[in-house]
Parts: C-alpha cells; structure tokens; sequence
C-alpha cells in the first residue's frame, strides 16, 4: 500500500508519498496536467512495483473537482477530498505555530491518509451525466448570486443620486431587462423626467408586459417627482456607474436563460429525473441542483442518516458534562442547503409536507428550524426513494404523521 499526500496548486502538486508504516518514500513537486500525471504514475511504479494493485493507493488532496482529480481515480486510485479545515486542525498535532508550507501540507495529507482514512470520505465515482449536471447547476447559480451581487450595487449607486429610479421600476423589479433598458436610455434624473409615455411602454411592450398604459404611466409620474440633486458632473459619473452595473446585469440575464436551458436538458437525460421530479417540491432547476450536490453514486450514503449528515439537514449535538444541547449543522455544502431549503418552502403544498409542517410549528419553533426540519424529512425519503426505485408517493411517505393530531 502506498499512501500519497498531494498540496496541489494552480500550476503545480507538492507530493509526499508514504508506506504503512510511515516512513517517506519520495517527495517531489510535479507540473499541472499530463506531464505531472505520468511522473505520479512513475513515482508509484517505483516506489510500489508493477504488480501494485491501484486500488491499494490511496491520495489525500484538498478538492474533489478537477481533471487532475478525474485522472487519479480513472487510475483506480482511492482518492480522498480532505477539507481545508481539517487539514489545519490535523497539522496541529505536529506544531501550534501555525506555520505553513506546500511540502508540509502534502505530508500531513499523507499522515492523514495512513491514520485517518476510515473517518475520512473518498470522493464519489458519480457518472458522467451527474457530473454534467453537476457543472451546469453550478454555473446556473453562479450566474444568479453573480447578479444579485451587481444588483446590489446597482441599487447602492441609485440610493446615491436617483432614488426615484428605485421606486419607479419597482413594480417591474430592477433586474428585469425592460426596467434596465429604461434605466439606461435615461440614466439621470433629468434625463428621466422627459421620458414620454410612449417611450415607456414601446420598451414594455417588447417585453411583452401586461398592462402597459397603467405601468408606463405609473413609472413616469415616479420618474418626474421632484427630488433632492447633485452637482452635474457628480450625477453624469453616477450615471455611468449605473449605466455599467445595468449592462451587466443584461448580459447575465441572457447566460441565465441560456444556461437554464442546458440545466434542464442534462437533468432530464439522467435515469434518476423520475425519481427526484416525482417529490414533493421539486422541479426540473431544484432537482438538478439536488442532484448536483448528492451525486449519483449508489454506494456513497450508506443510510439514510449520512445523506442528511451530508445534506446539513440533520441536527448535531453537544455534550459536556451538564451541558447538553441541538444545535443546526452550519458546517455544510451551501448549494444544496439553499436547495433544500427551496424544495421544502414549495413542499408546504403537499398535505403530508403540510401537516408536518404544521406539527413542528405548533410546538411554538421557528420558521427556518421548520423548514431545515421538513427539508431533513424529505432527503430521508429521497434517500429511499432512490435506494428502492420507487417514486415518491404521498400515502407511504407520511404514514407516521397522517394521524397525528395539531395542539
């Protein structure tokens, strides 16, 4: 058995390579791709023989993505993600300094690997489709937070010059297109002022909104109220700032549309969709995402449990001495958390969910505890939905809170 440690780096891997016993067998810093493979694979051809069974090597490195990774598990290695954090915590054992260097994190990836590995998670031989739904969910939602980050600071720049911008495309939300393009044809609030009806509602009207006549008129009363101004120089360069945020936020309006698209086209080509479109709450982006976050290794979660454990979902507890308390988990995959915590909010509209729902909020809980405790019931019954190949179905999902009375 060969134990590797690998403290990788955009262009390159510091790698320790270890026996059972511990003792170092090589260290060497290899370059990024096929080059830096094939020496890994040297490195182990000499180190272990020929006649080494892949399966029998196993690498600690601090991510699961990456053709890098992808490359040593089609190697047959067993490859374990490590968090960061734990990494931080394990080098502890050796110094309290602090101190930090490449060579030091791969041997302490190794030592972790040789000591730790059963408390430690390989990474998930998810297939290719998950994996491409995987790459799409998450760049759909990073197009989504990337625009509500420029959105934010749309807002802040208008608060500062134009506030009545704010209230005028309100009704539309301003991170609608047609709201933008307005903002942009009249960045100011002078500018704003002569916008004419007609020019208002040609711009609805392309975007097919409803109700144009009542909304342009609405958006011109607000754009023309009277409100405290700026130097003109200062609200020209506030413009611009504005004019570039709004921009922005256009062309990432399209990717969204176009990568929403692609998410639904890879969720529906994989076997499990069925399965995940037949629970309560989800739909074709929500359950891409969860499908993303829990892969579809069948071997991974062996309960239940460990895919709540994984899921965040679960609470975790803290025991000492007399002190005993249930905590929420906040150590956690925030994609999947945020999806979750979707699919429960739109599963209050089955009665099981509903009722259950409204059990726990009659003991006096919050709303988000609630919701985390609902979204914690339904990945159990996803977990047994996909171990058994069954859809969802209301009756045996619920059967233990279907006559349970409200307080």
């Amino acid at each position: 058995m060969l134990l590797i440690g690998d403290d990788w780096a955009e262009d390159h891997h510091d790698v320790e390579v270890q026996d059972e016993t511990g003792r170092k067998l090589a260290a060497a810093n290899l370059p990024e791709g096929v080059a830096g493979i094939a020496k890994l694979h040297e490195l182990v051809a000499r180190h272990g023989g020929v006649d080494l069974d892949p399966a029998e090597i196993m690498v600690g490195i601090e991510t699961d993505r990456g053709s890098w990774v992808q490359a040593l598990i089609g190697s047959g290695y067993q490859v374990f993600a490590i968090n960061p954090r734990q990494v931080n915590r394990f080098k502890e054992r050796y110094a309290s300094s602090g101190a930090k260097s490449d060579k030091g994190d791969a041997h302490a990836l190794a030592d972790m690997v040789r000591i730790d590995r059963n408390q430690l998670r390989s990474v998930a031989g998810d297939s290719e489709r998950a994996q491409a739904v995987k790459v799409v969910a998450r760049a759909h939602q990073s197009l989504i937070w990337e625009r509500t980050r420029t959105f934010q600071r749309l807002r802040s720049t208008l608060r500062e010059y134009f506030p009545a911008a704010l209230a005028a495309y309100a009704d539309l939300t301003l991170t609608s297109t047609d709201a933008l393009e307005l903002l942009i044809k009249a960045p100011t609030p002078a500018a704003a002022a002569k916008l004419t009806r007609t020019q208002i509602t040609t711009v609805l009207a392309r975007h097919r909104r409803r109700n144009r006549d009542a909304k342009g008129a609405t958006i011109q009363t607000a754009l023309r109220e009277r409100q405290l101004g700026l130097p003109e120089q200062v609200t020209a360069a506030y413009a611009s700032a504005a004019t570039s945020h709004a921009r922005l936020i256009i062309a990432l309006n399209e990717q969204i549309v176009a990568m929403e698209e692609q998410v639904k086209a890879h969720f529906l080509a994989h076997p499990d969709v069925e399965i995940y479109l037949s629970m309560p709450g989800i739909g074709e982006i929500t359950g891409a995402r969860v499908l993303a976050e829990f892969g579809d290794d069948p071997t991974r979660y062996a309960s239940a449990k460990a895919r709540k454990n994984y899921a965040g979902t679960s609470p975790i507890t803290r025991a000492s001495g007399k002190s005993h308390t249930v905590q929420a988990r906040y150590v956690r995959n925030n994609r999947l958390a945020d999806a979750l915590q979707t699919q429960a909010f739109a599963a209050l509209r089955s009665p099981g969910a509903r009722r259950y729902y409204d059990k726990q909020r009659a003991r006096e809980l919050g709303y988000n505890p609630v919701l985390r405790q609902l979204g914690n019931r339904l990945v159990g019954i996803l977990h047994g939905c996909l171990k058994t190949r069954t859809h969802y179905d209301e009756a045996t999902a619920w059967s233990h809170h279907a006559h349970t009375p409200v307080a």
